[in-house]
């Protein structure tokens, strides 16, 4: 999807569109999040909804960055961003989220499922682009870390004084 006619200095044309490759996977993946993420905020209900429902806009905020800054690097390659709603579709590979109106528990428990895949799937980028783009490879080391807290602020909705999680 990149089309690259040029990429930065001193990464080659073949390098160039297979960080774009990675990157626009993650771009995929952050854009259904943050969706993902509004849709939980307007969904969640009962017990201690309102302390979930404030958690959520700030995580979307976050990840709405994430997105651009992945799109703005996709563009410094040389290749074209795609975001929309049929190229989410069409890219991911995993099912759609299911759950509509629901409990406080019901959706952070589907809601630390989603972010397992997206910060497992963030982990292999930092893997796949340590070996070819340390840029690249940072902005996505930056990004899990924040990921990986935002899942630890859902989890701790979620967890027992003994350390388990409610399933």
């Amino acid at each position: 999807m990149s089309n690259t006619k040029f990429t930065v200095p001193g990464v080659s044309q073949e390098t160039g569109e297979q960080i774009i490759s990675i990157m626009h996977n993650r771009l995929i993946a952050l854009l259904d999040l943050q969706l993902t993420l509004k849709h939980v905020h307007w969904n969640v209900v009962g017990r201690h909804f309102i302390g979930v429902h404030e958690m959520l806009d700030p995580q979307v905020d976050g990840v709405r960055a994430m997105t651009d800054a992945l799109a703005e690097r996709i563009a410094a390659l040389g290749g074209t961003p795609c975001g929309t709603p049929g190229a989410i579709v069409e890219r991911r590979s995993w099912e759609d989220y299911k759950l509509g109106k629901a409990t406080v528990t019901d959706h952070l428990v589907a809601l630390d499922a989603v972010y397992t895949g997206v910060n497992e799937d963030h982990r292999k980028a930092v893997g796949q682009l340590g070996e070819i783009d340390p840029v690249s490879e940072d902005m996505i080391i930056a990004q899990l870390g924040e990921l990986e807290q935002y899942q630890w602020f859902v989890r701790a909705h979620l967890e027992s004084s003994d350390g388990e999680l409610s399933k």
